[in-house]
């Protein structure tokens, strides 16, 4: 089908890619434009993918303090080259992760970094909730019981800030897809006064 020059500015102006990719992608789907941004995601998910372990030696530092100055973030994400550094996408996406990171106060980068005793103390909660259970299924519940901790508390797995049907590693991939460089999201620190430790 013939695909239309407005068809293919909608699209670019969704995703950000070029010209050709969109019209191919609008093509590919039959003109429906959900189904092309879906294929242009999983085609980005995959660019991500192979650029996994390239070495990211430069990115942003960025810091976030809230309105109401009770609640501050800082957050470092690393990228391959200057170039993108400066990128207004990469630029974007890290000031976004700032207000994320404000918002939903994760406990670490990814689930690999949750402090084992954490993790241990939620396990024996999920374990005592489910204690009635038949024996044979408690343990398929217990795993999944973390599995929606880790995404509650893990900031690669919790549903990113504008969009909800995402997750944080899902938006981070889609960017890598975009650009077309490794990035990784290194460390943060949150700060709230309200969890300020006694003296």
């Amino acid at each position: 089908m013939a695909i239309s020059p407005a068809d293919v500015k909608k699209m670019r102006e969704a995703t950000g890619l070029g010209m050709m990719e969109c019209k191919k992608a609008l093509e590919e789907a039959g003109g429906d434009q959900e189904k092309a941004v879906e294929l242009l995601r999983k085609k980005g998910l995959q660019t991500a993918e192979k650029r996994t372990g390239r070495a990211t030696a430069n990115g942003l530092v960025r810091s976030y303090i809230h309105h109401n100055h009770r609640v501050g973030v800082l957050v470092q994400v690393n990228c391959e080259t200057d170039f993108v550094a400066r990128n207004e996408d990469f630029g974007k996406f890290v000031a976004d992760l700032c207000m994320h990171i404000a918002a939903f106060s994760p406990l670490s980068v990814s689930r690999d970094q949750v402090d084992p005793k954490v993790v241990a103390t939620e396990r024996d909660i999920a374990r005592e909730q489910v204690k009635d259970k038949p024996a044979a299924i408690q343990d398929k519940i217990v795993e999944g019981k973390l599995d929606k901790f880790f995404a509650e508390r893990v900031l690669l797995e919790q549903p990113w800030v504008h969009d909800d049907k995402q997750s944080v590693e899902q938006i981070l991939k889609g960017l890598i897809g975009k650009i077309g460089e490794n990035m990784r999201i290194v460390r943060f620190a949150r700060f709230d006064i309200s969890e300020t430790p006694e003296a």
